[in-house]
C-alpha cells in the first residue's frame, strides 16, 4: 500500500483516515513525523473534528508550534481549545513572533495573557513589537531582521563574523546594513560579500537605502512592492528609519494565497478562515446571512416583474424571452466588474483615468449591445414571428448592456470609496441592477408598444 509520506493532496488524507480506521497508530505517528509541518496542517484541516483530535494526539510535541503556524484560524482554534496550558505555552515558545501574534488573536484574553507571561523575556519583547502594529500591516508580517552589519566595517570583518554562525536565516539574499543607532542604510548582497576585495568597506559596495517598507504599510503595499521589484526580502522600518525586521518571499507567497482565497470566498459571502468541518449550526448561520441578502435582491427583481402582469398575460413570448435580457446584462456587467476590481487591486485605477475607462467600457457595451441585439432580435422573430417583440428585445438588450458597463465600473469604485470590499458585495449589487434594468426596459417597452 502507498505510504502516507509518498502521497499528496486528497490521497494523503485518505491514507490517514484508513490508518485511523485500522488502528495503525504507531505507523501513522512515524509517518506524520516525516511530513512537513504544512502537510500535517493540511491533513488536520481536512479531517472531521473527532479524527482531527486523534491525529493531533499522534503528532510529536516538538512539531506542535510549526503545525499550528500553518493552520487557518478556525481550524486551529479547535486544536488549541483542547490543549493543556503547559502544551500551549511550550508551543508558543517555539513559534516565531509574527505567527504567535496571529495565534494569540484567536485566544481568549485570559488564556493569551497567561501564555505571554510565561514566555522568555527576549521572545516576549519581540512579540510586543509585532503586536504593537495593526492587523493587515507590514509590522504584523515581519519576522526577525536577519543578519545586520555596520557600514563602517570591511568585507573581511563581515566574512569572519558570518563564519561564527552555524547557519544563516532562511532567504538570506543580503545583509541589512545599519549605522550605530540601528538606522537602516541599505543592503549588502551576499554575492557582493563573496566577490568583493577583503579590505573594501561595506558602505562602498552596499546598495544604499533600497528595498524597505514602513511597518505601518498595508499588506497590499507589501505585495505590490515584491511584485514590482521581484524581491526575496525587504527591510521593515519604523520611526527614524530604525530597522525593525524583514519580510521574506515565503511570507508573501502565503499572503498571495490568502488574498486569492479572500476574493473567491467573499464573492460567495463566506469567510476564508471558515473550517470546512465546522459544526452545522455556526456554518448555517454564516451562510444564512448571505442567503437573506440575496433573497431581498431577488424579491426586488420579482416586484419589478409583478408591475407588468397585464402585458405578460397577453404576450407569453415576453415571459420566455425575459431571462435572455437579464442574463446577457449580468454576464457583461460581471466582465467589467471583474476587470475593475482587478484594476483596484493592482492600483491601476486613479481619478485621472476613471473617465477614460468609463467611456471605453460604454463603447464596448454599445458595440456588443448592437451586435448581440441583432442576433437576439433575429432569433426572436424567427421563433415567434412577431416584429414588435423582436424590436423590443433588441432595444432592451442595448439598454441593459450599456447599464451593465456603467454599473460594472461605478459599483466597485463606489464600494471601494465607502470602505466596502467590492469582492464581497459587488456581484450581488451588479446582478440586482442588471436584472431590474433588464426587466424594466424589456417589459416597460412592451407595455408601451404592444398594449
Amino acid at each position: 500500500m502507498e505510504s502516507v509520506v509518498e502521497s499528496i493532496g486528497s490521497d494523503l488524507v485518505e491514507l490517514v483516515l484508513l490508518d485511523l480506521e485500522l488502528g495503525n497508530s504507531r505507523e501513522l505517528r512515524m509517518a506524520l513525523a516525516e511530513l512537513h509541518a504544512a502537510e500535517v496542517a493540511h491533513i488536520l484541516e481536512s479531517l472531521p473534528r473527532e479524527q482531527r483530535k486523534s491525529v493531533w494526539s499522534l503528532i510529536h510535541p516538538e512539531a506542535h508550534a510549526a503545525v499550528l503556524s500553518f493552520m487557518r484560524d478556525e481550524a486551529r482554534s479547535t486544536i488549541i481549545g483542547d490543549m493543556p496550558e503547559e502544551q500551549l505555552v511550550a508551543a508558543a515558545g517555539e513559534m516565531a513572533a509574527e505567527d504567535l501574534a496571529e495565534v494569540l488573536d484567536t485566544l481568549p484574553v485570559d488564556v493569551g495573557d497567561a501564555v505571554v507571561d510565561q514566555l522568555e523575556e527576549e521572545h516576549r519583547q519581540r512579540l510586543e513589537v509585532v503586536r504593537s502594529f495593526a492587523e493587515g500591516t507590514a509590522g504584523r508580517l515581519m519576522g526577525d531582521q536577519g543578519l545586520g552589519v555596520h557600514d563602517d566595517v570591511t568585507i573581511a570583518v563581515v566574512l569572519r563574523w558570518l563564519r561564527r554562525h552555524s547557519e544563516l536565516p532562511t532567504h538570506t539574499d543580503a545583509l541589512m546594513v545599519v549605522d550605530g543607532e540601528n538606522r537602516y542604510l541599505g543592503k549588502l548582497d551576499i554575492a557582493t560579500v563573496l566577490t568583493a576585495q577583503p579590505e573594501t568597506l561595506v558602505r562602498e559596495v552596499m546598495r544604499k537605502d533600497v528595498d524597505k517598507i514602513s511597518a505601518d504599510a498595508s499588506e497590499h503595499d507589501v505585495l505590490t512592492l515584491f511584485e514590482r521589484r521581484d524581491l526575496i526580502s525587504v527591510a521593515v522600518i519604523g520611526e527614524d528609519d530604525a530597522l525593525l525586521g524583514r519580510i521574506c518571499v515565503d511570507d508573501v507567497v502565503e499572503l498571495i494565497r490568502e488574498e486569492a482565497e479572500h476574493s473567491m470566498m467573499k464573492q460567495a459571502g463566506l469567510d476564508e478562515e471558515e473550517d470546512l468541518f465546522a459544526p452545522i449550526l455556526p456554518s448555517a448561520k454564516r451562510r444564512g446571512v448571505w442567503l437573506g441578502i440575496n433573497l431581498v435582491t431577488v424579491f426586488l427583481a420579482a416586484w419589478v416583474i409583478g408591475q407588468f402582469e397585464e402585458v405578460l398575460e397577453k404576450f407569453v413570448a415576453l415571459a420566455v424571452l425575459m431571462p435572455v435580457v437579464a442574463s446577457m446584462g449580468g454576464i457583461a456587467g460581471s466582465q467589467t466588474l471583474t476587470l475593475t476590481i482587478r484594476g483596484l487591486a493592482l492600483d491601476q485605477i486613479a481619478k485621472s483615468n476613471v473617465r477614460w475607462l468609463t467611456l471605453k467600457e460604454i463603447g464596448v457595451g454599445s458595440l456588443n449591445g448592437l451586435v448581440w441585439s441583432l442576433v437576439v432580435a433575429l432569433v426572436a422573430f424567427l421563433w415567434f414571428q412577431d416584429a414588435g417583440i423582436a424590436f423590443i428585445i433588441a432595444v432592451a438588450m442595448i439598454l441593459n448592456l450599456l447599464a451593465a458597463a456603467i454599473s460594472g465600473i461605478s459599483i466597485p469604485l463606489l464600494l471601494n470609496r465607502l470602505g466596502i470590499d467590492p469582492a464581497l458585495s459587488g456581484a450581488v449589487v451588479l446582478t440586482t441592477v442588471t436584472d431590474i434594468i433588464g426587466f424594466l426596459s424589456f417589459l416597460g417597452l412592451a407595455s408601451v408598444f404592444l398594449l
